[in-house]
């Protein structure tokens, strides 16, 4: 029988690592991220090219019926559109609309206050609602929306002022009218996307504070008066809606996070109850009542008087979820090739530096120097960062992701989905360097259908070297 003898040799440091040496540790490194401005040298699309590579994409049947514009930002110049003046169902790409019109009329840092005051009764407390439904009583403040007003932290001040009471007031006649837009379907309250539009509520509504399309509450400003009643050991079957003394003693207040986060938030996931709300916040600016018209009227009369042509614009919302909505791809695509950097007055429009891609990839904000009093591109450009990413972040990342990955990381857009219409409109740089804005209105077709045959127009755009 053989036997195999293994022969130690006398120790060495290699023989610890099988004859291997140990080397020295490499330098660390450095990572610096930055976003670099597009090339100011990006050759300027043609019509020509574009219409070239666009053809086959938007002749896709999956499309259904069609309408887009597709806009270079750095003139302003239209290079492609089909039916872009023809009203179409915008479904959540409104939301373009309500956030310019905000970024327009109200202060970035502009915050919904949400109060308790004395009653007219002494036996009585009332929660004074302004209009934010983006309070929680998670503890922590851990709600659906990040910075949110606590009501565990009300109810602690309220406790603080040593008042007695035993029943809760809930005021929301701050807003007026019906509670339902038409064309809004009640199902949707159950479905997650929208609950009946009252001045407070927790979490949007949400039933499942932690749930973008939790179900929804349908008496979401009661909830938040028993709530209250339930934090200061009061019986909750003794709230009522009512309206506030004048006057009265102050015992608590809290405030939402500022608009720059609800708009960001409403855009990334297209949350419904922040569009609308945030409409009315427009509403009130301007002098108007805060209810749907209201809201539907102050944004368009904002957008009027900073040169948008607003031919063709039946809204009855501020988030789209109407069916009954209307707004031609032409107008989108000049808000955004506006905030892209692109005056709607071509007398005084300038051509400006090429955009910066984002997360370093697609097309983000404009390089250029700040001017002396705020321009029309300067007020709206904060819009190019409310954008979804293309397989990355809130409405747009799951898309881009199986299908059409050319165009992951570099369109951001803000997407739109109904059971009667899919859109999508927003940004990308094409492999020229160069920005184009688009808007892609589809009809007629499933959302499954839809919106894989709109993400591949966007990718076409994104490979597009159209000089």
């Amino acid at each position: 029988m053989a036997v195999a003898a293994v022969i130690l040799k006398p120790w060495t440091p290699e023989f610890r690592h099988g004859g291997l040496t140990i080397a020295a540790p490499p330098a660390p490194a450095i990572v610096s991220p930055e976003v670099e401005p597009a090339p100011d040298t990006a050759p300027a699309p043609s019509a020509a090219g574009v219409a070239t590579a666009l053809g086959p994409v938007v002749a896709s049947p999956d499309l259904g019926g069609f309408a887009g514009s597709v806009t270079d930002a750095a003139s302003g110049t239209v290079l492609w559109s089909e039916r872009a003046d023809e009203p179409r169902v915008p479904s959540s790409t409104a939301k373009i609309m309500t956030t310019a019109a905000a970024l327009l009329t109200l202060p970035a840092d502009q915050r919904v206050h949400t109060k308790v005051v004395a009653g007219s009764a002494p036996n009585e407390i009332v929660l004074v609602a302004a209009g934010d439904p983006t309070l929680t009583a998670q503890p922590g403040g851990q709600g659906y929306y990040p910075g949110a007003g606590s009501l565990l932290d009300l109810a602690a001040q309220v406790r603080n002022a040593d008042i007695r009471a035993d029943t809760v007031v809930v005021d929301t006649s701050v807003y007026s009218g019906q509670t339902m837009a038409r064309g809004w379907d009640p199902i949707d309250i159950p479905g997650g996307s929208i609950a009946p539009l009252e001045s407070v509520m927790l979490d949007g509504g949400r039933l499942d504070p932690a749930g973008e399309y939790s179900p929804r509450s349908g008496t979401p400003a009661l909830d938040v008066g028993r709530r209250l009643a339930t934090e200061l050991g009061l019986d909750p079957a003794k709230v009522r809606i009512g309206t506030a003394p004048q006057g009265t003693k102050r015992l608590g207040e809290v405030a939402s996070a500022p608009l720059r986060d609800r708009l960001r938030d409403m855009m990334v996931y297209s949350d419904n109850v922040l569009a609308e709300t945030i409409g009315r916040e427009v509403a009130q600016a301007t002098g108007r009542p805060m209810s749907f018209e209201g809201a539907a009227a102050a944004v368009a009369a904002v957008l009027a008087e900073n040169a948008f042509d607003m031919t063709g614009v039946t809204m009855f919302d501020c988030s789209g979820l109407s069916v009954d909505d209307r707004i031609p791809a032409r107008l989108l695509n000049q808000i955004i090739t506006t905030a892209a950097g692109s005056e709607p007055d071509p007398e005084t429009t300038t051509a400006p530096a090429p955009l910066a891609p984002p997360l370093g990839a697609g097309a983000g904000r404009q390089a250029q120097p700040e001017p002396a009093a705020a321009t029309l591109t300067s007020r709206l450009v904060p819009m190019l960062d409310y954008l979804p990413v293309a397989g990355g972040t809130g409405s747009l990342s799951s898309r881009y992701v199986t299908q059409n990955q050319g165009g992951a990381g570099w369109v951001r857009a803000k997407t739109g989905t109904l059971s009667v219409a899919s859109t999508l409109a927003g940004y990308v740089l094409d492999r020229d360097g160069r920005v184009l804005t688009f808007t892609l209105m589809s009809s007629d077709r499933p959302p499954e259908v839809s919106r894989p045959a709109l993400d591949a127009v966007a990718t076409t755009l994104r490979n597009c070297g159209c000089s």
